[in-house]
């Protein structure tokens, strides 16, 4: 049997066929919909019109349909014609434009986006809400590219996290988001992932491994203040 023979569930008489993509983005859909702690393998399998043990052939656990959530959602970024992969028009504009994309999904899904700020991370290098290593590798290229050293813009990626992540939980916890973490599980030890696709990531992963919150948080609370003070 093929793998895309594999890939696909056949049900005899009309009944569905499976495939993990239908799955994570009718996941996606209930979590819109009725909320996370509504979302079971039975109820999505009844909104699938299956068996839930029908699910687990493509997502084995109910973390593993989260963490899949997660991903289907933020690939909407590469979808979104606004957004660019590369700086045509400065690094400034790449941000803004990366930026509002990702409010956009967090204002499409606002039930969903908590998933993509608390689920455990794959390696300590990657941070919420840009998880992606396709577009964490895009970013740091992005800045490399405009003129960044190695520890700017390792240090623009996690200014830009912040940001980000605070900003936009305040939002959909206004719109009726729950965001503290529903799962209990354990966060993720860092893992084995091949990273020769992504250069950047894999050239600076001892930096962005690096627990600078401490730091991070003078800076920014210093550059609020200047900010405030202008306001005077």
């Amino acid at each position: 049997m093929s793998d895309s023979e594999s890939a696909v569930e056949t049900r005899p008489q009309g009944r569905r066929r499976l495939e993990r993509r239908m799955i994570l983005d009718a996941g996606a859909a209930f979590i819109d919909e009725h909320g996370l702690r509504q979302l079971s393998m039975r109820q999505l399998g009844a909104q699938l019109g299956v068996e839930a043990m029908s699910l687990y052939r493509y997502v084995p656990s109910r973390e593993d349909l989260l963490d899949g959530i997660v991903e289907v959602v933020l690939d909407e970024l590469s979808d979104d014609p606004d957004v660019h992969r590369v700086p045509t028009d400065g690094w400034q504009d790449y941000l803004v434009r990366l930026a509002h994309g990702l409010r956009r999904i967090a204002l499409a899904h606002p039930l969903v986006f908590p998933l993509v700020a608390t689920r455990p991370p794959e390696a300590p290098w990657i941070r919420p809400p840009l998880r992606s290593l396709r577009w964490i590798d895009s970013f740091l290229a992005a800045l490399k590219g405009s003129g960044f050293g190695d520890e700017a813009a390792v240090a623009a990626y996690r200014a830009f996290s912040s940001f980000l992540l605070g900003h936009l939980l305040l939002e959909v916890e206004a719109m009726g988001a729950e965001i503290s973490p529903v799962s209990t599980s354990e966060p993720s030890s860092e893992t084995s992932t091949d990273l020769s696709e992504y250069p950047h990531v894999e050239r600076l992963q001892e930096q962005l491994s690096e627990d600078r919150s401490a730091q991070e948080f003078e800076e920014s609370l210093e550059n609020l203040l200047e900010r405030l003070a202008t306001l005077l």
